[in-house]
């Protein structure tokens, strides 16, 4: 059994409230706090000196990110996922260079891993401007790479844990070229994350040189075992587009944002703000469709709730409202691209 922790003295709360004040912090004032009082937690817990270090490391990791992305948060972002080792003059460098290009050209950032191959692929297609690099300190690594290291737009980690979470966090759309280990390992986490509910939808894009068979070979992996033994549910790999034309990967990734905008919990409410209100014909027809989706009452067209107002958010937004059963939530993508592909959005941003 875990003993209980030992709680902080009061008058040693009342000085870290001091503190925070005495520093000239006012917004999150709250949140700083409970992060100090975790750390004093940490010493009278009587915590080993390695998990003490892995905590400091982690956290001070945490900030120099944050501060690194922080400048870019009015920009979408995509991370470009792929191995270190591919080569300049292979088919697959070019692919990931050309899909970084066309998102570039579309007003998009490039997040990678700031090492060689396929990252180093990426943000020289995206350029200088337009790249970000998350790199891993290595012992047999080389250094990032020199698009975003002589941009000075990259951060180096120590822990793979911390890395993943900014190279996920920040991003609106993934590409995952072919790779090893590493690059299977956060393909898959996408797809955990995505099926669990614990990310946002977003569009998720696995890409192939021209004929290439890498990602179909997977698909065909899980369809013959994963889907027949049951561990997972057969429209599960239906979240990710499968192709080998940058074209393709380019527009899926900007179209899942052309009329789905965010979403926000509301207590046990989910609200999806949208681009284009959409018709009582069209939200009786979302109804019907995703009706399994519901955990009681209708998909209703709504204003800004309470919580939104208060926090001044997106309130020029048209909203959807429902109440979704929690056991579905890994289909969510599915509404969305549903949204997206309604007759009342224009033409030009219409995307299924």
């Amino acid at each position: 059994m875990v003993a209980s922790a030992a709680s902080i003295p009061s008058d040693v709360t009342d000085e870290i409230r001091s503190l925070i004040a005495e520093a000239g912090i006012g917004a999150n004032a709250d949140l700083v706090a409970r992060i100090l009082a975790t750390g004093v937690g940490l010493g009278l817990d009587d915590t080993q000196r390695l998990d003490l270090k892995i905590t400091s490391a982690a956290l001070t990791e945490m900030r120099a990110a944050f501060r690194l992305f922080a400048p870019y948060r009015g920009i979408p972002k995509v991370t470009v996922f792929g191995s270190a080792r591919t080569r300049p003059d292979d088919e697959l460098y070019r692919a990931a260079a050309a899909v970084a290009a066309a998102l570039a050209d579309r007003g998009w950032m490039v997040v990678t891993g700031a090492g060689p191959g396929i990252m180093q692929a990426a943000a020289e297609g995206a350029g200088p401007e337009r790249s970000l690099g998350v790199s891993i300190r290595l012992p047999f690594e080389e250094k990032p790479n020199a698009v975003v290291a002589g941009a000075d737009r990259v951060v180096a980690m120590k822990y793979f844990f911390t890395r993943k979470l900014m190279l996920v966090k920040e991003s609106h759309g993934f590409v995952c070229v072919p790779g090893g280990f590493g690059t299977l390992d956060e393909m898959f986490e996408l797809l955990t994350l995505q099926q669990t509910g614990k990310a946002e939808p977003v569009p998720i894009v696995l890409l192939d040189a021209p004929g290439g068979t890498f990602w179909t070979a997977l698909k065909r992996f899980v369809d013959e075992q994963l889907v027949t033994s049951g561990v997972v549910s057969p429209h599960d790999f239906d979240r990710v587009l499968v192709t080998d034309s940058v074209t393709a990967a380019a527009d899926h990734i900007a179209a899942f944002w052309s009329n789905y905008h965010s979403l926000r919990w509301v207590g046990d409410r989910l609200v999806l703000r949208v681009r284009n209100d959409p018709t009582d014909a069209e939200i009786e027809g979302l109804n019907v469709e995703f009706a399994g989706l519901l955990a009681g009452d209708r998909i209703e067209r709504s204003g800004p709730l309470r919580a939104e107002t208060e926090d001044d958010d997106h309130l020029d937004l048209p909203r959807l409202v429902l109440r979704l059963d929690q056991r579905r939530v890994g289909d969510l993508y599915r509404l969305v691209r549903a949204i997206n592909g309604l007759a009342s959005v224009p033409g030009a941003a219409r995307a299924g």
